[in-house]
């Protein structure tokens, strides 16, 4: 192909990229982003059939979920990486990081490498795997964290939808001396947890969830793993953070933690949501009250926070439904989760070159990804392009999961994710899956190439 031919040309949309958001062609040739140019330099250089009309939209670079549960292998009644990945890309997300605890949880070779295998055949959007630690499988640590397909190493130091909990320091100290990569924690202390259960069963009432599983319990977990990794110079990423306290340790401690927020923790404050949506916002770290939503705020506001996730925890509306506190923690959200951010940017809450931080640049800079999260040549030719003016209401009927439900039903927002387009491949538009499930495994710099991986896996992720 000739040097000034493309397979496709995205046309005379608002580039948000380096150089700021300006109207541009991008030119893209082998899945990657072969030029940057002036409105209108492109029309003629790809065939009819590849030029994608972005005039009115913004064109983002692929948004990338860094924090989902999709639920296989396992659960597939309720969740499984086909009907999980086909909302996330609905939504505009083009990659996802799904966790490791799964049945049977990733812990080792095998268990990765049937997973990988196994989610490759159906998924929509580009994917990557956490590995998990269960304290039995340190010695195991540094070799996963480098193997195809795998973002880093997921510790649960409270229990929630996991059999993975390490609870004792004396474990995480092993997890945190193993390997070079990013940890990712969530951070509950399980001791704290046990030791106020009773005050859920007392209650039988969701009212109390943020009292039993406290900020203290945030808090000390946190400090726990700060002062850990401190103390073994690991990098750690505080994943879903809750409290306003947990912000102040993150914030002195910036040269190794990084952390992530949820748009639930930003829009929902106790004890109103429970008394509007009872069981469905329960969830692990809980909602809290409005002192904790404004000092996340702020930590938007001054660059604390690196990434806003989704952490998508699909349960059936049954398994959410009954008793307190025996029900399960989680809600659904990686298909809403940019609709939420460019309601955002509507508001006045976010500028739309925050969003891109927070969801593009930042997982791309906290992960180490390869070739992804920013428009730049060379770059894979991911991008996720949205109409900032279009107005729609989210609706349980349009939820792509398994499960059918979302605690925005009924929410109207302004801005809505377009197309999407995955390795120069348009994977989405109008609200339509396009071409089935070619979802492949996200590169890292250090880590091993997808196509490094046994036939088995390379073969499905393709």
């Amino acid at each position: 192909m000739p040097a000034d031919r493309f397979d496709t040309v995205i046309a005379g949309g608002a580039v948000v990229s380096h150089r700021g958001v300006e109207v541009m062609d991008l030119g893209l040739r082998d899945g990657r982003i072969a030029a940057l140019a002036g409105p209108g330099a492109l029309k003629d250089a790809a065939p009819a059939q590849g030029v994608i009309d972005a005039r009115g939209l913004h064109v983002l670079p692929g948004v990338i979920d860094s924090h989902v549960h999709f639920r296989e292998p396992g659960g597939e009644a309720t969740e499984d990486f086909g009907s999980g990945s086909l909302g996330a890309l609905l939504g505009g997300v083009t990659a996802v990081f799904d966790m490791p605890n799964t049945a049977p949880a990733v812990l080792d070779r095998e268990s990765l490498a049937a997973k990988l295998a196994l989610v490759g055949r159906h998924a929509w959007t580009d994917y990557a795997l956490y590995v998990g630690a269960d304290g039995g499988n340190s010695h195991l640590l540094a070799d996963l964290e480098t193997a195809p397909g795998v973002c880093g190493t997921k510790v649960f130091m409270g229990s929630s939808t996991s059999s993975l909990v390490i609870s004792d320091p004396g474990d995480l100290e092993g997890i945190f001396a193993a390997g070079a990569r990013i940890v990712s924690l969530h951070a509950e202390d399980e001791a704290r947890i046990l030791a106020r259960q009773h005050i859920a069963e007392a209650a039988g009432d969701v009212r109390v969830h943020g009292e039993w599983r406290d900020v203290e319990s945030a808090v000390a977990a946190t400090r726990l793993a700060i002062d850990t990794a401190r103390r073994l110079g690991r990098r750690i990423h505080i994943l879903h953070v809750s409290t306003a306290e947990e912000i102040a340790l993150i914030a002195a401690n910036r040269d190794i933690v990084t952390c992530e927020v949820l748009p639930q923790h930003l829009i929902l404050a106790a004890p109103d949501c429970y008394e509007a949506h009872g069981t469905l916002v329960q969830q692990n770290p809980p909602i809290r009250e409005a002192r904790h939503r404004a000092a996340l705020w702020a930590a938007v506001a001054d660059g604390i926070v690196d990434v806003i996730g989704s952490d998508h925890g699909p349960h059936r509306l049954a398994d959410k439904a009954g008793p307190y506190p025996n029900r399960h923690s989680g809600m659904p959200g990686t298909q809403t989760l940019l609709p939420i951010l460019l309601d955002f940017v509507a508001q006045g809450r976010l500028s739309l070159l925050q969003v891109v931080d927070l969801v593009c640049a930042g997982p791309a800079r906290v992960f180490g990804i390869a070739g992804k999260g920013r428009i730049a040549v060379g770059h894979d030719a991911d991008f996720t392009l949205v109409d900032l003016g279009a107005r729609r209401r989210i609706d349980n009927a349009d939820i792509a999961s398994r499960v059918g439900w979302t605690v925005w039903h009924g929410r109207e927002v302004a801005g809505w994710p377009m197309a999407t387009v995955i390795r120069g491949r348009l994977a989405m538009r109008d609200g339509e899956a396009l071409g089935g499930p070619q979802g492949r495994p996200v590169r890292f710099h250090g880590a091993l190439a997808p196509e490094a991986t046994s036939g088995a896996t390379s073969g499905a992720a393709a």
